[in-house]
């Protein structure tokens, strides 16, 4: 891949995520050695772990359609986790919110960037649990 074409890459992922934080991830990210974090959690999504290229973007796919096809969810699970807890059901709700569209935009991302194997877009909580 070119240097101007990976800058265009770049430029699109970028503009498609509200201020992301763009950094060189650590070494231990497997595969992926950039991040695009839609969150201050940088740690690698489950499937940078594979070893080879094509178990890499096979695993960024299926991780990208979960949690764009399941990332509303979110607004579910959250306020019931705060009530399990004891917490403020709006609480939850609001972070329900921000990490169902996180989530789902994230995912997204996951789905359109799947060849793109060296970068990374951590999901809030490491995307969606249900499944």
């Amino acid at each position: 891949m070119s240097v101007q074409r990976f800058g265009l890459v770049m430029g699109v992922v970028a503009a498609l995520v509200a201020a992301p934080a763009i950094a060189q991830a650590a070494e231990g990210m497997g595969g992926a050695k950039w991040t695009c974090s839609l969150t201050k959690d940088y740690t690698a999504s489950s499937w940078t772990s594979e070893t080879s290229w094509s178990g890499r973007a096979v695993g960024k796919l299926g991780y990208g359609l979960k949690n764009l096809l399941l990332g509303w969810t979110d607004l579910f699970v959250e306020p019931k986790e705060a009530m399990d807890a004891g917490g403020n059901i709006l609480s939850g709700l609001g972070t329900g919110l921000v990490q169902g569209v996180g989530n789902t935009v994230g995912g997204a991302l996951h789905v359109v960037t799947f060849p793109l194997t060296e970068l990374d877009v951590p999901l809030p909580e490491g995307g969606v649990s249900v499944l």
